[in-house]
């Protein structure tokens, strides 16, 4: 495995819309591995592959730690309720805002051995899935922020 630079705000990589993934190949398998490692060592919950260079559909998201899931090509098929929380980005380092975000998603995927599955999530989870899966689209946080925090406002 190997750690990846995380591509900072600015580089017009991040603003690209990303291609799906026709086959899961070793090279894959390799990628989710380096940006998992990368992910860790950066402190995050989440990480996209075009936040590594790579304008992949693929993301890697672990908000309980231990619990890494891993989506290749996902989409979020459902969503429901509210919620406006403070969001940051390894790719905006330092800057935290308050986004409006569904309170619960549903995204579907393929996993590392090519099967499509769909997961759950809510709160934490379903802001960590929208915002990650936002990267895929070329689209940052900042695009969708309610209000920028004061560092003094992060907790």
């Amino acid at each position: 495995m190997a750690k990846l630079n995380i591509l900072k705000d600015g580089d017009p990589t991040l603003r690209k819309v990303c291609r799906p993934v026709e086959a899961v190949t070793p090279r894959i398998c390799t990628l989710l591995d380096d940006m998992i490692e990368t992910m860790r060592a950066a402190n995050g919950c989440g990480l996209a592959a075009p936040q590594v260079g790579v304008l992949r559909r693929i993301v890697v998201v672990e908000c309980e730690e231990g619990k890494v899931i891993e989506l290749i090509n996902p989409r979020i098929i459902a969503r429901a309720g509210k919620q406006e929380e403070a969001e940051g980005c390894l790719s905006v380092p330092g800057r935290w805002g308050l986004t409006d975000r569904p309170r619960h998603v549903t995204v579907r995927a393929m996993d590392r051995d090519g099967n499509e599955f769909e997961v759950s999530g809510s709160d934490l989870l379903a802001r960590c899935f929208c915002h990650e899966i936002d990267h895929l689209d070329g689209i940052l946080f900042t695009d969708k922020v309610v209000r920028m925090l004061d560092p003094s406002e992060v907790e």
